[in-house]
């Protein structure tokens, strides 16, 4: 289809994408409430237990939406999940945000929910208003997320003092009804293009127009775990993810630990690893989603992953020589971070280079269970070995699993006729094997 004037303006669809991730990130804005629920009476665990509730529902509800995407739509999607979000906090807010078992409900399952129903739609929507541009436009949705959380936690703290001045439960309630808003709104432009829509002037590349032809009604869902590229796209994402959240883990408390190692103050290094974290991780996590976006699509995805995995690996594998100083502290911190962030915008993007943009939907919420699974290994892995005293080692294995990482997609290519022929998929099978004799043709 030509490009038509009266088509909705694409870049719409980032002005919404960006409203709706900000939102959604407020699963990272945790933290903030903590303080005043140790002051109610609760424990440490306790707080964390509301946290990875919701992160595990924000997984496995995101499965569920992906299902949903196209029998529901985007924009029906979305606004649910605004209205999710929201109503967990609110009614949070309203039932005196102090009990434990009310918050685990209405923050940790039902608002966890909220954010799995929606954080897939922007990608996929982008996907598809942005075939020329998808990692970028992966990026920016998904740095929405990113800087979405630092924003919540300083509006409730140091920046508007919510929690100070009218306390949680209201702060609860102001946040809820902002959710609704700012999600329901964004969800105006979460439409798809018209099928068979391009941008002015951009033919897809002949080799993705051929390795593609599954984006009519290609491998989707399930099916995804028959094929051997799901299995290596998953665990490097496993791997690099893990690595990440562990770091995150351990991003104060081991820093700490080797800066007073080094001479220096109980305060002091607390004070610059707290820098290391909020700051250099936090400004390199949101920056990297955009920027590795923006490179992958230079120099395509597959390339873009083995070389984030490879520096990534030796990163933390260095890190703990780097840690007892303060600058080089916040170099690596930084250089975590950015790479961290540049998960959220491979991933996705390379799940829809081998199995096609149409699904992404659908298919991305499998490949992203692998978070899950990186966020229980990597942290506990830190845990388990710093009670050992042993840190180092920790980094030591999480880095070398992300250079295993960079060795499992060099060996991720596109899906061929025969292989899509084993894995059951004969119609697309054929389809694929008469574009590969036509572009040879070419």
């Amino acid at each position: 289809m030509a490009d038509d004037d009266k088509i909705m303006n694409r870049w719409l669809v980032v002005l919404g994408a960006i409203l709706i991730q900000l939102c959604l990130g407020a699963i990272y804005a945790w933290s903030v409430f903590t303080p005043a629920l140790k002051t109610a009476g609760w424990s440490k665990m306790d707080t964390q237990v509301v946290f990875a509730v919701g992160l595990a529902m924000f997984a496995v509800v995101m499965v569920w939406a992906g299902k949903k995407l196209a029998t529901w739509g985007p924009r029906k999607l979305t606004m649910t999940s605004g209205l999710v979000l929201g109503a967990g906090y609110a009614l949070a807010g309203l039932s005196g945000g102090t009990d434990f078992w009310t918050l685990l409900l209405l923050i940790g399952v039902i608002g966890g929910g909220g954010i799995g129903i929606g954080y897939v739609v922007p990608i996929a929507v982008g996907m598809r208003w942005f075939p020329d541009k998808k990692g970028m436009i992966t990026g920016l949705a998904v740095a929405g997320f990113g800087f979405g959380a630092m924003g919540w936690v300083k509006l409730a703290g140091s920046w508007g003092h919510l929690i100070a001045n009218y306390g949680l439960s209201t702060t609860f309630i102001v946040y809820g009804i902002a959710f609704a808003v700012l999600v329901v709104l964004g969800g105006f432009f979460m439409v798809f293009p018209p099928e068979g829509w391009l941008p002015k002037g951009y033919t897809p590349p002949e080799a993705e127009a051929a390795s593609n032809v599954d984006a009519v009604d290609g491998i989707k869902g399930a099916g995804l775990l028959k094929t051997y590229q799901f299995k290596l796209i998953f665990l490097t994402f496993v791997f690099s993810a893990g690595a990440g959240l562990m770091s995150i883990g351990l991003m104060k408390l081991y820093p700490m630990e080797a800066l007073q190692g080094a001479g220096y103050s109980a305060a002091e290094a607390s004070a610059i690893a707290g820098t290391a974290m909020a700051v250099f991780f936090s400004l390199a996590n949101g920056i990297g989603r955009i920027a590795w976006g923006m490179m992958s699509d230079l120099m395509g995805r597959k390339v873009s992953i083995i070389l984030m995995t490879a520096t990534q690996g030796i990163c933390v594998i260095a890190f703990p020589a780097m840690a007892s100083n303060e600058l080089i502290l916040y170099v690596g911190a930084a250089f975590i971070g950015f790479n961290f962030g540049g998960n959220f915008a491979l991933f996705p993007t390379m799940t829809a280079d081998i199995f096609g943009a149409k699904n992404v939907g659908l298919n991305y919420p499998f490949v992203f269970l692998a978070y899950g699974v990186g966020g229980i290994g990597g942290p506990i892995l830190g845990g388990f070995l710093g009670d050992m005293g042993n840190f180092p080692l920790a980094f030591t294995t999480c880095g070398v699993l992300c250079l295993l990482g960079s060795v499992l997609t060099w060996h991720c290519n596109a899906m061929n006729a025969k292989e899509h022929e084993l894995t059951g998929f004969k119609p697309i099978a054929r389809r694929l094997a008469a574009a590969q004799v036509t572009a040879r043709h070419k």
